[in-house]
């Protein structure tokens, strides 16, 4: 049974990974240490944006709130329209809130994650939203989902998150619950500790695990 519905932010709710992707090479080549895209989706994607700028930059680098803000302040100028969320999913978000508490659980910033689910008009519908802000330790460790679970209120097996990629994966399986993983971010190979694989965030997926 599932009686709550857990949603990783960048990459799974939001369309964004690409743009993430392009962001963080252009920040990483001004500050001297050129990064691939191949090398961001290899290494960094899927963890929080204090952890990326510690495995590129290295821990000792002097700027990394800065190089965070700035980070936060192009991704808001590219998507704080709402539009990296689409239509299919803000029905399935829309669909899942009317039979069960719902929750996001990202390595974002707050500062990043509000403004783009309220330009999609879908702020109301989230019981509680777990940022980079509110946890010591980002994913893979399991304190944003541990965060999340003590708000819905219900046993963590009968949670369902929505992920893609092995360290979102790896943290809400850490915290007792049943993962599927949106292909497209990483290839599949690297999503098999999930549950399921899906291609997308669609009201017949939210339909058939509610049902």
């Amino acid at each position: 049974m599932t009686r709550a519905i857990v949603f990783d932010f960048n990459g799974t709710l939001s369309d964004d990974e690409p743009i993430l992707c392009e962001i963080f090479v252009e920040l990483f080549a001004e500050h001297g240490r050129p990064l691939s895209a191949q090398e961001y989706f290899d290494h960094l994607a899927g963890h929080s944006d204090p952890e990326i700028v510690y495995r590129w930059l290295g821990r000792d680098h002097p700027d990394v709130d800065a190089v965070i803000e700035e980070r936060v302040r192009r991704y808001r100028a590219a998507v704080s329209d709402g539009s990296s969320i689409g239509p299919a999913a803000r029905e399935a978000v829309r669909y899942a809130a009317e039979h069960v508490p719902l929750a996001i659980v990202s390595g974002a910033a707050r500062a990043e994650i509000d403004p783009v689910v309220e330009a999609a008009g879908l702020s109301e519908l989230f019981r509680t939203i777990v940022s980079a802000d509110d946890v010591v330790h980002g994913k893979p460790d399991p304190e944003g989902y541990l965060q999340a679970l003590a708000v819905l209120g219900v046993p963590a097996g009968d949670v369902l998150v929505l992920e893609d990629t092995e360290a979102g994966i790896a943290s809400a399986k850490a915290a007792g619950m049943r993962v599927f993983a949106r292909q497209g971010t990483l290839v599949p190979a690297r999503l098999a500790a999930a549950d399921e694989l899906i291609d997308g965030i669609d009201v017949e997926l939210m339909r058939r695990v509610l049902g």
